[in-house]
């Protein structure tokens, strides 16, 4: 049987187990939070993301999550700066052009903000004369930066981004720095 973690990153945390940067002094990984030895992420999340992180110890269960040939859904939620109008929602359900091609079409809703959700720290950016909004945007692409520039193409720059669910897996009630183990169907 395949074991498998889920892991809500905080913000600000790598991706990876080690940091092999140059910024001096060491940035917090994966290592700070979770102990368990032969583990390893599925995929990758940007350090300024939050969110699920699907990590594992079967290098062909971690191939079919994180190879994009898998097409395997990842569901977002986006706070975006502005409000979405119906050009900007449909333009990212159609696919945008971006410097690396198009993207495929993508699942997208406008949503209250997520029920339960935690500070982030830092805070994100609040400017009272600029209104904000929550996506929920659900690709089956992975290209790096690729929810962020898209809603920056359509007039809609992220304020927040984070990961709620990859495949079956779902962050749920999960609070940031959290682990568990999951079985691989999600349950």
């Amino acid at each position: 049987m395949n074991r498998v973690i889920l892991f809500n990153k905080p913000f600000g945390v790598l991706s990876q187990f080690t940091d092999k940067g140059t910024e001096g002094s060491p940035r917090p990984t994966l290592s700070g939070f979770i102990d368990e030895k032969g583990f390893y992420p599925a995929g990758r999340l940007d350090r300024d993301s939050e969110g699920l992180i699907v990590l594992t110890d079967n290098g062909a269960l971690q191939a079919r999550i994180s190879h994009p040939k898998y097409k395997l859904a990842k569901t977002y939620w986006v706070q975006v700066e502005g409000t979405p109008d119906d050009a900007a929602i449909n333009a990212l359900r159609q696919g945008v052009t971006l410097k690396d091609g198009k993207t495929a079409p993508a699942k997208v809703s406008l949503i209250d903000t997520p029920a339960g959700l935690w500070d982030r720290d830092p805070p994100v950016r609040f400017r009272k004369s600029v209104p904000d909004a929550w996506l929920s945007i659900t690709i089956t692409e992975g290209r790096n930066r690729q929810v962020r520039r898209m809603t920056a193409h359509v007039g809609l720059p992220t304020l927040r981004l984070i990961r709620a669910q990859i495949g079956d897996w779902q962050l749920n009630a999960m609070r940031p720095g959290t682990w568990r183990f999951s079985s691989e169907t999600g349950r």
